[in-house]
């Protein structure tokens, strides 16, 4: 099926299950009453995709309090006591981290138990998301390895021991979040890449990269306020990941700033293209995501286009996130109708 939709990976968290409208909510439960409502969050997420038409479905990411500090709370080597204040994303916010203090090592599965109970209640193809190595290295504090790449490479282990892991589970989609990429754009084409496929190694499910201009808080939109009339990271990075192991790129489309034509760099791919915009709260129309699907199609060839969200929508307003989900399901439908 062409357009087919899905999202970047996070959702709003049901009120009962943790503080609202924050990117790091605090949890309201605690103990086995906590690990049985984020199952039961994850199972109200894919019903809520489903009554909105979105063809791959993924958990919304119910069980993280954040996409990397989820994972990292399943990993040993790392001091969560004693955390310190570092700049991330080349000093765009600070945040306070925890500390790399020794070899790192998984204590035991980290999305088992929602990945199961998401691929037992749908029968759609489903996703689960996971950071990627270098996000990872740059949103945590290094005082063992003395050396970033080598640090993200021990995590690109972990991650691959989990997307495997995830695989036998049943899960259809494993997609890794690299915001990162859009930083740090000289190092992708090296090292970046040879960590993600680190990441992706023997898996034979379809791999996914997202790489965006991040969640719809204030210092993201500052950023991107600052990167003038058109953003052009992609560039520098696009024909390396065209190159590369991974089936899909998931991207920023609608009302951004990035030219359109560079798409045509990732000849091969499949493109997942944020046709919704996570930095407002206006809910786009089904006419408005088939017009950005339509623009694309200049570049991209239609049987690699999949409709997607900017990004995570976390932090978001609950009741905007599920009406942009029906617009999403609703605009991929006509952008079939119109260009099918």
């Amino acid at each position: 099926m062409i357009f087919s939709s899905t999202i970047a990976g996070s959702l709003p968290k049901p009120s009962w299950l943790a503080e609202p409208n924050k990117l790091w909510p605090q949890w309201r439960l605690s103990g086995g009453d906590l690990a049985q409502g984020k199952l039961d969050a994850t199972v109200l997420a894919i019903k809520l995709q489903e009554d909105a038409g979105i063809d791959i479905v993924g958990d919304g990411e119910m069980s993280r309090q954040h996409f990397v500090h989820g994972f990292l709370e399943f990993v040993d080597g790392i001091d969560t006591a004693h955390k310190v204040e570092m700049g991330i994303r080349a000093d765009r916010y600070k945040a306070m981290v925890p500390v790399v203090r020794g070899t790192l090592s998984l204590k035991g599965r980290v999305h088992q138990p929602e990945a199961r109970h998401a691929r037992a209640h749908t029968k759609r193809p489903l996703k689960i998301t996971l950071p990627g190595p270098m996000t990872i290295s740059d949103t945590i504090a290094d005082a063992h390895y003395g050396d970033k790449v080598k640090m993200a490479f021990a995590f690109a282990d972990l991650l691959n021991q989990e997307a495997r892991a995830l695989q036998a589970d049943g899960v259809d989609v494993i997609q890794f979040d690299e915001p990162a990429f859009n930083v740090f754009v000289d190092e992708v084409p090296g090292w970046g890449i040879e960590a993600l496929h680190r990441a992706i190694d023997g898996l034979t499910c379809t791999t996914a990269v997202h790489i965006c201009y991040g969640y719809g808080i204030q210092a993201n939109i500052d950023w991107k306020n600052s990167l003038g009339g058109e953003w052009r990271q992609y560039e520098k990075i696009f024909p390396a990941l065209a190159k590369s192991r991974v089936k899909q790129v998931s991207l920023e489309a609608i009302n951004s700033r990035v030219p359109l034509k560079l798409l045509s760099l990732l000849d091969g791919k499949d493109v997942l293209i944020g046709v919704i915009d996570v930095a407002t709260d206006t809910v786009e129309t089904p006419e408005q995501i088939a017009g950005a699907i339509g623009d694309v199609l200049k570049f991209v060839p239609k049987e690699r286009i999949v409709a997607c969200t900017n990004c995570g929508m976390a932090p978001m307003r609950r009741d905007i996130a599920e009406a942009k989900l029906i617009a999403l399901g609703a605009g991929a439908a006509l952008a079939r109708k119109k260009f099918g």
